[in-house]
């Protein structure tokens, strides 16, 4: 039998390529080019509980661990809401899953659970009006253009794909779906939490003055991965090990880093012009990703953030972003500080019964965004969300293409690039396992 080839063998020449982007609405994203302003942001309606209506039944493509989370923050978001159907590649996946959610007291039907790659089609058929996209990242674009073609609101999860044709897949996709009158929800939560957004609305209003720079990080420990069992193919070892693998994942830098890269692109109000930086691997054992990057990325007229991300054991971890203005700065989540480090703003958490702020926002961003989408639907008021994610996406894919080549790499580049991870064809069996881990630069020469 033919191999599948999924080898980057020739990755570091091919990720420059440019072409023809072949999709309309690309240019939607100059976009994020508006001038700064409050009034430029849709902010989402933050309440409690999303108002009552009809029955919205929902189903589920990706039975892991966020899938299920997703789903039971869905059924959390207001009343009359169901999950009627499940969807995984594995079997196993959907049977686990539907176990964990009837210890939730959630019954999902045993015929409209699906198995297999085209168990997503199946699920479409059934009497669903929203659909959960939680499976790898790899398969966003595809999953979600299948959702708008049988008019499904969505929600789905960041990132919103792996590559540059991803991403623009996606931006096609979401002009479909305003254009339809569907609701798009992604999983970039802290746009939905009560703290960022507030403090948001500050910057936007002018608390920092000018901006004139930012930094991002996510340092965390080596996060799961799956040493290969007696009778996986090569296929299904690396579906059960995605999280290691780039054309499913798109290294950390998409799967976690992504969201602090939203952060600063939202609150600068544009996406960088260009990416410069670097990375590595130690440690890992599995896959063919690196452990850190550490990428400039630079948004014009002399504003750059350095954005950096790291996955290993036994070193400081932290998390968040900063902001800075010729007028103050920000942790973007909570507090404005003046130049010389007094506080300005503090958002006001909820206090509880002592009198202590509780320093939790008072209903979960996980839950917040589905609240989002059900009222927005429940309303008839669509929104869509996943040009934007693309964006931010497509910005963190810049970012590892720059360091993987060592390059400069340019936004419009991005754009135009034909650079498209994974198979033509997804069936089980064996894979060409060639997955060099990319090295910048040029080998010194004796």
């Amino acid at each position: 039998m033919e191999k599948n080839q999924l080898s980057r063998r020739n990755f570091l020449e091919k990720s420059a390529l440019i072409g023809a982007a072949g999709i309309a609405g690309i240019s939607v994203l100059n976009s994020c080019n508006k001038k700064h302003k409050t009034v430029d942001y849709d902010f989402p309606p933050l309440l409690d509980k999303a108002p009552d209506g009809e029955t919205l039944r929902a189903g589920l493509v990706g039975c892991g661990n966020r899938g299920t989370g997703a789903a039971l923050n869905f059924l959390s978001a207001g009343d009359n809401l169901e999950l009627i159907a499940l969807a995984d590649v594995f079997e196993d996946k959907v049977w686990d899953c539907r176990s964990k959610l009837q210890k939730q007291n959630v019954e999902v039907p045993e015929n409209n659970c699906f198995s297999g790659f085209d168990a997503y089609k199946k699920l479409l058929e059934t009497d669903v009006d929203i659909v959960i996209l939680a499976t790898p990242p790899h398969f966003r674009p595809e999953h979600f253009d299948a959702c708008v073609q049988a008019k499904k609101n969505v929600f789905m999860e960041k990132p919103v794909c792996v590559d540059p044709v991803g991403a623009r897949r996606v931006i096609a996709t979401a002009k479909k779906a305003e254009n339809m009158g569907l609701t798009v929800i992604t999983g970039t939560q802290r746009r939905h939490q009560r703290d960022y957004l507030d403090t948001y609305k500050q910057v936007a209003s002018g608390a920092l003055g000018e901006i004139i720079s930012a930094k991002a990080w996510w340092l965390q420990s080596h996060v799961w991965f799956r040493t290969r069992e007696e009778g996986w193919s090569d296929m299904e070892y690396m579906l059960r090990n995605w999280n290691n693998f780039c054309w499913l994942c798109g290294d950390h830098i998409l799967d976690t880093h992504v969201h602090n890269i939203d952060i600063v692109n939202w609150f600068v109000g544009k996406q960088p012009e260009s990416a410069i930086g670097f990375g590595g691997r130690h440690h890992r054992l599995t896959g063919d990703q690196y452990d850190f990057f550490s990428i400039d990325f630079d948004y014009g007229n002399g504003v750059c953030s350095h954005s950096m991300s790291r996955q290993m054991d036994g070193c400081a971890n932290t998390l968040g972003e900063l902001v800075m203005g010729t007028e103050g700065y920000t942790n973007c989540k909570n507090t404005i500080y003046n130049l010389d480090g007094s506080v300005k703003w503090q958002y006001e958490y909820p206090k509880n019964k002592d009198g202590k702020s509780t320093d939790v926002v008072k209903v979960s961003p996980y839950i917040q965004e589905h609240i989002h989408l059900v009222t927005a639907i429940r309303t008839n008021t669509p929104v869509v969300e996943a040009e934007r994610t693309a964006v931010s996406t497509l910005t963190a894919i810049m970012g590892r293409t720059a360091a993987y080549t060592g390059r400069k790499v340019e936004w419009e580049e991005m754009l135009n690039s034909t650079e498209r991870l994974g198979p033509e064809q997804y069936v089980m069996g064996e894979v060409d396992m060639e997955f060099p881990v990319p090295v910048p630069g040029i080998q010194h020469k004796t």
